[in-house]
């Protein structure tokens, strides 16, 4: 069960990597969840950092031991995760519309990102050993100083405080409904329901890829979870994570 456990720490430099020194001990059992009240070496995605102000936002890792999915599969772990975490912002903010998947995995309310969600895998054979999902979420924070371009939070958008051990509970809820739908293998509805509210599908708009621009609409995203796009002349493009930038 996912937050059975939950190691609270006051301060520290990196959840996945405090997670991950307790895997390779093999001292933590599935469904752990570290939370950092102040994380300030936060990883984003390759080199980027993530900001939280000490004891505004949510930053967890959780320990996943994902044997049941094949590895071909593994993209359902980035699938299931974003849906977990848009159930939760949805919840907290009691709206839908506005709250998206940005491809593969960063959560938008409108055009700013409210949420990053970074997993790491091991692989064994032909099978998960563990993944480790680090997320951070925007809660309290009201301004924000890095170089991120489009930074927001639920206090934000709301004008509300919340108190971040409600929001770490509706966050295991959503999570342990989430994974128990990987765990029964509902992959169509999980892909189905991730493409309902990918951020600006069938929409144009513009895409930078490498030193150029172009112009297409997003038509999906592929089991393997590749890009998928369409250009005005009905050209079919597809692109693997980090080949394609978006243009916000």
């Amino acid at each position: 069960m996912i937050g059975k456990k939950i190691i609270e720490l006051d301060n520290i430099a990196s959840t996945n990597r405090y997670a991950l020194s307790l895997v390779n001990k093999e001292k933590i059992e599935e469904g752990t969840i570290i939370y950092a009240i102040n994380q300030n070496d936060g990883k984003g995605t390759g080199n980027n950092k993530w900001e939280s102000e000490n004891g505004k936002n949510l930053t967890i890792s959780i320990v996943l031991k994902p044997h049941f999915l094949p590895i071909h599969t593994q993209f359902y772990l980035n699938v299931f995760s974003s849906l977990a975490v848009s159930d939760m912002i949805q919840h907290m903010l009691a709206c839908k519309e506005q709250v998206k998947i940005k491809w593969p995995n960063d959560i938008y309310y409108e055009n700013k990102k409210i949420s990053g969600i970074l997993i790491e895998n091991s692989i064994l054979g032909d099978t998960m050993e563990y993944a480790i999902v680090g997320i951070g979420i925007n809660i309290n924070q009201e301004k924000f100083i890095s170089n991120a371009p489009n930074p927001v939070s639920l206090f934000n958008i709301s004008g509300k405080t919340y108190n971040l051990k409600e929001c770490l509970s509706q966050l295991n809820f959503c999570f342990n409904k989430r994974y128990e739908e990987l765990k029964q293998k509902n992959l169509k509805m999980l892909m189905q329901e991730y493409h309902e509210i990918l951020y600006r599908k069938d929409i144009f708009a513009s895409f930078k890829v490498k030193n150029t621009y172009i112009y297409a609409k997003i038509n999906g995203v592929t089991e393997y979870g590749n890009l998928q796009l369409i250009k005005e002349n009905g050209e079919k493009l597809e692109f693997a994570h980090k080949e394609i930038e978006y243009i916000i």
